[in-house]
């Protein structure tokens, strides 16, 4: 289990003996995360599977199920289409974040179980951990690491690996 301790908008994610600054969303963390309030959902959170950039980094280990991202890759996050809260394809006719970005923030992934089974209408999507802009900056709701410190975490995790938040 991976515990999230925070402080205002930045926190330390602990797993075993590593204990490495992050950061998290702009809105704290809530019990009742809603769409939009840049929240990191409060709670015990299952990790679902990792995602990356194989044109930026080779593949990281990982007991997680591990693909590499396409061009095309996108999470929707509009409540009222069908695919809420689920990956999709670009173009996509509902608003969609990209996963594919020059930022290098997506360049790994690891997708949260966050608002999933159920999905609720509303109540948050695209909750991952990620990497961390410099400085640590507030997220719109996930968890954010070095890159460095991501890679380390992703080969403690297995499947069934989970993070509280709060």
């Amino acid at each position: 289990m991976l515990a999230l301790s925070r402080r205002a908008q930045r926190g330390f994610l602990t797993c075993g003996p590593l204990r490495l600054p992050c950061a998290i969303g702009r809105g704290g963390v809530r019990s009742l995360k809603r769409e939009g309030d840049g929240a990191s959902p409060q709670g015990t959170w299952a990790l679902r599977c990792v995602r990356y950039r194989a044109d930026r980094i080779s593949h990281p280990v990982s007991g997680l199920p591990t693909r590499s991202m396409r061009p095309q890759d996108g999470w929707c996050d509009a409540p009222a289409d069908g695919n809420y809260n689920r990956p999709v394809r670009h173009p996509y006719p509902a608003s969609a974040e990209r996963l594919w970005r020059d930022d290098g923030l997506y360049d790994v992934v690891v997708v949260l179980g966050y608002n999933d089974q159920p999905r609720v209408r509303g109540r948050g999507s695209a909750i991952f951990m990620h990497v961390a802009r410099p400085g640590f900056s507030p997220t719109e709701g996930c968890i954010a690491l070095r890159l460095t410190g991501l890679l380390k975490v992703l080969r403690t995790l297995r499947r069934g690996s989970r993070v509280r938040i709060g």
